[in-house]
């Protein structure tokens, strides 16, 4: 009973053996990862555009309050919702603010404001009409 005991793991080791050549052979055969190009690496990056605003209420009046850190000119708008179903929501004409300039926008409601937003565009693009959101 001994003797095919050492019979079963001789076949087991040698088995094992030719297993790992097998694979060794398939890791050298397969071709080498393709080195990423240089634009993958910038395009993780973040833009350095956008001009950065605060928006004030106060009672059914909104000022946008914009300054712009990069070297890139921000056209900027502002998109302002009334709280009333008959009151109309407004879109302000695009605003550029310049590099390390600043901005103010303003807009109203007849009565309470819902809400309001800013968007931004590169100046070098042409502007995008904006629909206009129905309460």
């Amino acid at each position: 009973m001994r003797a095919i005991r050492h019979g079963f793991g001789a076949f087991v080791s040698v088995a094992v053996l030719l297993t790992g050549i097998a694979v060794a052979a398939e890791v050298r055969a397969a071709p080498a990862p393709a080195e990423e190009p240089p634009a993958a690496a910038a395009a993780e990056e973040p833009e350095n555009f956008g001009a950065s605003c605060s928006t004030v209420v106060r009672g059914s009046t909104v000022t946008a309050h914009c300054r712009n850190p990069y070297p890139r000119t921000d056209r900027v708008r502002l998109h302002v919702e009334c709280e009333r179903w008959w009151d109309v929501d407004s879109d302000s004409a695009p605003v550029e603010v310049g590099p390390a300039d600043y901005g103010e926008l303003t807009a109203r409601c007849w009565k309470e404001v819902r809400s309001a937003w800013i968007t931004h565009q590169p100046a070098d693009q042409a502007p995008d009409p904006t629909p206009v959101r129905g309460s």
